[in-house]
């Protein structure tokens, strides 16, 4: 088989060609990111990260330009849809990393490095529940309608759930890696392991709280995926649209949680523009199935208007309060001065 019979055959519905492409892309970024944006241990301020945040943005709409260009109208609409809903429910996400940072005591100097080898267990993971969840819809058509319910249900939860705090106490899987690996109590740099020298005179490995908070983010991943990737598959169950919307979605998360966490406590009316969201993408199925397609465009719209709306009300309804912090700020440097 020469190159061209090769690029050109399919996998997954799509040539090996596109995902190809795709993956030389996804690679690329991760070499930028770690080697020549973001090299050395820093602190990453608000206006780089909305900068680059701005760049994977762009990329990702370049890549959605070329699916429209190569697959048709109809896939690129697809694809931003689906990247606009991951891109919107991956905020979500951003107030856990914040807790889980902090629960750990995880300076901002190395975050990143945290949150740039997440996400390289994002990309395994999300491609087999992604796989996973292609091969049943294959087998078993009817689960989209449980992926529909599922998202309604979720949808509706959301809407009336309390802000409760997360306790990483209680998460069973962080319980096993203490016990399962030894844990030291501080942290010795950027490393996820180190040398500890114990009572019998001997260096052994062990785990640093970078390494916990690491785990920690991994987990929040699954959980999260889990109302993520059917609310894809119910836009579209093509594999190719799901698993490149998700990762380009997630890729820039990490530029733009430096950004958000400082403003988290400003999108309080999010959640609900979500789950509406949620409940729409679900009931889509049973709309589709049981009336009609709904057309692309009319959905892509809908859902960047709903989150549009939540997050200028959210805006809107803090803005006293982020007026009264910032009064409160300029008070007390005042008051310190004149003292």
């Amino acid at each position: 088989m020469d190159i061209a019979s090769y690029f050109a055959a399919d996998f997954l519905g799509h040539s090996v060609g596109a995902w190809t492409l795709f993956m030389s892309v996804v690679v690329v970024l991760l070499v930028l990111d770690l080697g020549v944006l973001n090299r050395g241990d820093h602190e990453i301020g608000i206006r780089r990260s909305l900068i680059l945040s701005t760049f994977y943005i762009t990329v990702a709409l370049l890549f959605g330009a070329w699916v429209w260009w190569d697959l048709g109208a109809e896939s690129g609409m697809l694809f931003l849809t689906g990247f606009v809903v991951e891109k919107s429910l991956a905020l979500d996400n951003i107030f856990v990393i914040s807790l889980i940072f902090s629960a750990f005591a995880i300076p901002r100097a190395y975050q990143h490095r945290v949150l740039f080898w997440g996400i390289l267990g994002v990309l395994v993971l999300r491609a087999v529940m992604i796989g996973l969840g292609a091969a049943l819809i294959s087998s078993f058509g009817w689960i989209l309608y449980f992926f529909g319910a599922f998202l309604i249900f979720t949808g509706i939860k959301m809407m009336f759930a309390g802000d409760e705090p997360m306790d990483l106490e209680k998460s069973r899987i962080l319980k096993f890696v203490r016990k399962a690996i030894p844990v030291s109590p501080t942290l010795d740099g950027h490393n996820f392991f180190t040398h500890v020298k114990k009572a019998d005179g001997k260096a052994h490995w062990v785990a640093t709280p970078l390494f916990l908070a690491l785990v920690s983010i991994e987990i929040a991943d699954i959980v999260f995926a889990v109302d993520s990737v059917p609310a894809v598959f119910a836009i579209t169950t093509d594999p190719f649209l799901v698993y490149t919307s998700n990762i380009f979605a997630i890729l820039g998360l990490r530029a733009l949680y430096f950004a958000l966490a400082a403003m988290v406590h400003r999108f309080d009316y999010l959640k609900y523009a979500l789950a509406l969201v949620l409940v729409i993408v679900g009931g889509k199925i049973f709309w589709t199935h049981l009336v009609g397609p709904v057309n692309t465009f009319v959905s892509l719209g809908s859902t960047i208007g709903i989150l549009a709306a939540g997050v200028v009300l959210s805006l809107w309804k803090t803005r006293k309060d982020d007026k009264a912090a910032a009064q409160a700020g300029a008070s007390d440097v005042s008051t310190s001065r004149t003292q």
